[in-house]
C-alpha cells in the first residue's frame, strides 16, 4: 500500500529495469533521448541534495527533465496549460548493479482530447528511448 493519493499512484510510467550501473544507464538514456529529439533541460540529483541539505544518505536517484522542443511547442500552441506537465520527467534510480528507469507517460498526463494525438506521439518516442536503453543494457521492461 502506497502513501500517495490513488490518482498519483495510478499514473502510468514507461519503465524498465536495466542490467547496468546507473552511470552507464544515464549515459545510455541521454544518448537515446537525443536520438529521439529530446534535450535534457534540468537535472536533479536527489541523493546529492538530500546529503547536502539533510545529511541523509540514500541510493543514487536522478530526475532528468527532458524536452522535445517541437512537441512542446505544439502542445503549448494547443493548450498553454500543458506547461504544467513540461518537461517530461525521466527518473533513474540505482538498484545495486542495475538501474530502474521510469519515464512519465505523456498519455497519462495529457488526457484531453485535443492533446491525445500529440501525447501518443511523445509516448511513442519515449518508448523508443526505453527500448534502446534496454537493448544496450540487457534490461527488462
Amino acid at each position: 500500500m502506497g502513501y500517495l493519493p490513488e490518482e498519483v499512484q495510478d499514473v502510468d510510467g514507461i519503465e524498465a529495469t536495466i542490467g547496468i550501473p546507473m552511470e552507464a544507464a544515464e549515459a545510455a538514456v541521454r544518448a537515446a533521448l537525443a536520438e529521439q529529439g529530446f534535450a535534457v533541460l534540468t537535472e536533479i540529483d536527489v541523493a546529492a541534495i538530500f546529503r547536502a541539505k539533510l545529511g541523509v544518505d540514500r541510493a543514487p536517484l536522478k530526475i532528468l527533465g527532458a524536452c522535445n522542443a517541437d512537441l512542446a511547442h505544439q502542445a503549448l500552441e494547443i493548450d498553454p496549460s500543458a506547461s504544467l506537465v513540461l518537461p517530461c520527467n525521466v527518473v533513474l534510480e540505482a538498484d545495486g548493479d542495475r538501474t530502474q528507469l521510469s519515464i512519465a507517460d505523456p498519455r497519462a498526463l495529457m488526457t484531453g482530447s485535443m492533446l491525445a494525438e500529440l501525447a501518443a506521439t511523445a509516448a511513442e518516442r519515449l518508448v523508443r528511448v526505453r527500448d534502446a536503453v534496454v537493448s544496450r543494457g540487457e534490461g527488462k521492461q
